[in-house]
């Protein structure tokens, strides 16, 4: 019997049981149908991403930005297409800082752009500062 990860759903937050092997395989949601990897970042704001950390199997990546922030919004792309590369191993999350004080505050976020990766519900790396593509990608890749 193969091991069945937990997924949580990026459109409904529902909890998927998907086989390892087919997390590649356009994974769909038991709950609302809808493909479990997107190819790009989730925007999630503070409960949406307590139940990513706390309920997925899945590594997640998350950019704790802010849109007033001059090198955020020039890694943007760059995370965005870092999630096509890096899915389905990780789940890419942007928090903006501005609407999610609380989870910039719980997490001591003092500088933004900052990448921090979660596994099992707790922080594992932390970088600061903008990337590009082949940057955070070799990061995370590192980080894991």
């Amino acid at each position: 019997m193969s091991e069945s990860l937990h997924v949580v759903c990026p459109a409904c937050d529902a909890v998927n049981r998907v086989p390892r092997e087919r997390l590649g395989a356009a994974a769909k949601c038991g709950k609302c149908h809808g493909p479990l990897f997107l190819g790009q970042p989730l925007a999630l704001d503070e409960s949406r991403f307590a139940r990513h950390l706390s309920r997925s199997d899945l590594p997640l990546l998350v950019d704790f930005w802010a849109p007033w922030c001059g090198p955020c919004r020039m890694m943007a792309p760059a995370f965005e297409a870092a999630a096509g590369r890096l899915e389905p191993n990780l789940r890419l999350i942007k928090v903006n800082t501005e609407e999610a004080q609380a989870l910039a505050a719980r997490f001591g976020i003092r500088s933004i752009p900052t990448l921090a990766l979660f596994r099992g519900g707790a922080e594992v790396a932390r970088t600061a500062g903008a990337m590009d593509t082949n940057g955070i990608i070799a990061w995370a890749r590192q980080a894991m």
